[in-house]
């Protein structure tokens, strides 16, 4: 620990001379711009004229800045500096965050900087806001697309044909497009922690979202092992010869890695994982045109062969309903973006940017692709019913398609982005499944101890407890494995796909139902919760302060001075 002498007395009139000073305060403390514990959370929120003083105190090794304001929005606000070594910062980092005065903020004071403009009121849950537009985006567009798409359709199309795949697909994807719509506004208005997990809570009854958002967190909190066994079947594609465990292993170890930076780590894999499953999709959409058309190696032109031989429908009706339940697991996932308001850097625009896309991710991945799929897949084939899971990328119709084609490299890079997808999913889940643990326990539908939230962010207690349930991912490695998943997931609402019609398959189908009402019936009995009506919903607690009038008119005026393509896109888009 070093110790030095410093002061710093300055009055500021412009943008360009608080730059400097906080490069000289960052330099004087020999800090990092980017620790979410140096000046800029202070210099950033304040307005053009103010006074810092920084001092240290030799004898606590710690440097204490006091700022004094002039104006009346901001008076004053303390923040202490501890200068260590890189090992106690570490340590550090996973104690709680350092009391600090409250700074408030009146919105109808000076003009706000564009990230100043998503205060709320006093709801603090100690997450940190680094989410930003990019990422937001990514996980949008390519948040869900996963085995569901990838392997799922497989057996959808085997089940209900090519015209079933299409429309209940089409239909699925408009009911989540409308409650996505719906859910952005909610969560642009109240960025709070748990997202809509929390609003089933404070808008609808207390007891119904209790329960509502135990079974999101048990479906998550069983996924994840699930999705880790996953990646060791997908890797057998390519060999055999290692011992599922082992990868079972790895996989642990990359996720707790990964979650270990926070939620910028999530943020970050999610990114480009979310780019190498657009890619793909994307890629296979134009060589799937070209297949159809007869360009591929075989020469064979296709077109609408198979909508007339076999036909259009598998099993008429029947198979029809059949396939909505492979169509709502595919569209799984894409809640994330809601989620994630409460860590979005400036969620009044991102989250409705985000939210829109996920109309396109609808026609253009799901849509667009399975209707290529319909064209070079007949329904009969024998080879989408023959894989040994849900996730066997031999049963992947893509695969099918390529392989059918004679392209011989394709199939094997296909395999590596089902098994990004996989471990997309894995790492979505750590994510989907602690956040909503923390937000339960933060209002009081959970042990307390979950909430703990350390000063990078970080949920620690929530994030342990879903690394500590992967561990049964090993389970798989006995010969009962797939048993005793096959009831988890029927626990949660995640029931498994293509069983055969039978009492268990009916009782792992529904089983989370009951569930569900003794959840509900439990609180409600023992919390004595009331019904939310208009008069007792809280419309306050985290709500984001803003002129709306204010904005629009600002955002309109601004759209004004683009050129005509870029207020196309935005329109849209």
């Amino acid at each position: 620990m070093r110790e030095r002498k410093s002061f710093l007395h300055r009055s500021l009139t412009n943008g360009d001379e608080t730059s400097a000073l906080r490069r000289e305060i960052t330099d004087s403390m020999s800090i990092v711009s980017h620790d979410p514990y140096s000046l800029d959370p202070f210099l950033d929120c304040y307005p053009a004229k103010m006074t810092i003083t920084l001092s240290e105190s030799p004898p606590d090794n710690c440097y204490t800045i006091s700022t004094s304001i002039s104006q009346d929005e901001i008076k004053t606000s303390t923040f202490t500096k501890r200068i260590t070594g890189l090992w106690h910062r570490i340590i550090d980092s996973f104690k709680r965050p350092l009391p600090s005065e409250n700074i408030s903020i009146d919105m109808n004071g000076s003009k706000q900087e564009e990230n100043q403009s998503d205060y709320v009121e006093k709801e603090e849950s100690g997450l940190h806001r680094k989410l930003k537009n990019r990422h937001l985006q990514m996980i949008a567009i390519g948040g869900s697309i996963g085995t569901g798409l990838f392997v799922g359709s497989g057996s959808a199309l085997a089940s209900g044909g090519p015209a079933a795949l299409i429309l209940d697909f089409t239909i699925i994807g408009f009911m989540l497009f409308n409650v996505c719509m719906a859910l952005g506004e909610l969560a642009v208005t109240f960025p709070v922690s748990g997202s809509f997990a929390i609003y089933g809570s404070r808008f609808l009854d207390p007891a119904w979202g209790f329960s509502m958002a135990w079974n999101y967190a048990m479906s998550w909190l069983v996924i994840m092992p699930l999705e880790i066994t996953a990646a060791g079947i997908v890797i057998n594609y390519w060999t055999t010869s290692v011992n599922i465990g082992v990868w079972v292993t790895v996989f642990l170890v990359a996720l707790l890695v990964i979650n270990l930076f926070g939620v910028r780590g999530y943020a970050e894999v999610e990114f480009y994982m979310s780019i190498i499953k657009v890619i793909a999709v994307l890629g296979f959409i134009v060589l799937g045109i070209v297949l159809a058309a007869g360009g591929g190696p075989n020469h064979q032109y296709l077109g609408g062969k198979y909508w007339h031989n076999p036909g259009p429908f598998a099993d008429g009706f029947k198979g029809v309903c059949s396939v909505f339940v492979t169509a709502a697991f595919a569209f799984s996932g894409t809640e994330l973006v809601g989620l994630a308001a409460a860590e979005a850097a400036n969620p009044r625009k991102t989250i409705p940017q985000a939210t829109k896309q996920v109309f396109w991710r609808i026609t253009i991945f799901y849509i667009v692709s399975l209707t290529l799929i319909g064209c070079l897949v007949p329904y009969t084939s024998s080879r989408l019913l023959n894989g040994s899971s849900s996730y066997d990328a031999s049963a992947s119709p893509f695969v099918i398609a390529i392989e059918d084609a004679g392209i011989k490299v394709l199939p094997s890079i296909f395999n590596a982005v089902i098994l990004c997808a996989v471990l997309s999913v894995a790492n979505s889940s750590v994510y989907g499944a602690s956040r909503t643990l923390c937000a339960l326990a933060e209002c009081g539908q959970a042990p307390k101890i979950l909430a703990y939230i350390d000063r990078k962010g970080r949920p620690l207690s929530s994030v342990a407890l879903s690394m500590l349930l992967g561990l049964i991912a090993y389970i798989n490695c006995a010969e009962v494995g797939p048993e005793v998943f096959n009831w988890l997931l029927a626990l949660s609402a995640v029931f498994p796909q293509g069983s055969y019609p039978s009492a268990k398959a009916f009782f792992q189908a529904y089983l989370a139902a009951p569930i569900v009402l003794i959840f509900y019936v439990v609180w409600k009995i023992w919390k004595k919760s009331p019904f939310m009506r208009p008069s007792t919903i809280d419309l306050v607690t985290g709500r984001r302060l803003v002129d709306t009038q204010q904005f629009i008119a600002e955002e309109r005026a601004k759209q004004l001075t683009w050129p005509a393509w870029k207020r196309l896109y935005f329109k849209f888009c």
